[in-house]
């Protein structure tokens, strides 16, 4: 074997990987917090800046965490008279390619029900965002019970 074989082969074997292997969004997560509304609450949300840094729109299509039973996408909406209801949005939420969805306060959010455990000030929740292409990503969201809706989430 000659050595421009010895070089040609490795190289030929990961064009051959990489052209099997699906091109996936590149997600990057930003200023992730969580809370309750109240100590003694049971339910809660996480919000945070989903940014696309890749090539492919992607979507989150749900999220897994054991501070609840039940996990969801969910939004607000207006209603005919003038009612803000939050429903779940089980489409889940699209996240274009070089842009961010923002979930936050009165919009978009991963809603926590039935809390497992109270969220406390200052601990942190594990959560895992499962999107199309970029499949799961885990996060730890800390919890801040303190922030306010106008300091950007």
């Amino acid at each position: 074997m000659s050595f421009k074989l010895l070089v040609a082969a490795p190289t030929a074997v990961a064009t051959v990987l990489s052209l099997a292997l699906p091109a996936l969004a590149d997600i990057e997560i930003r200023d992730p917090y969580a809370r309750a509304a109240m100590a003694n609450a049971k339910s809660g949300a996480a919000f945070m800046e989903i940014v696309n840094t890749g090539p492919e729109d992607d979507r989150l299509i749900g999220a897994d965490s054991d501070i609840a039973m039940k996990v969801e996408l969910h939004t607000h909406i207006e209603d005919a008279n003038g009612v803000m209801k939050m429903i779940q949005v089980e489409e889940g939420f699209p996240v274009p390619a070089g842009e961010s969805h923002m979930l936050q306060r009165g919009g978009d959010h991963v809603m926590f029900m039935g809390l497992t455990r109270p969220m406390a000030d200052g601990t942190e929740v594990a959560v895992t965002l499962h999107f199309e292409k970029a499949g799961d990503v885990t996060i730890e969201v800390p919890v801040d019970l303190q922030r306010q809706p106008m300091s950007g989430n």
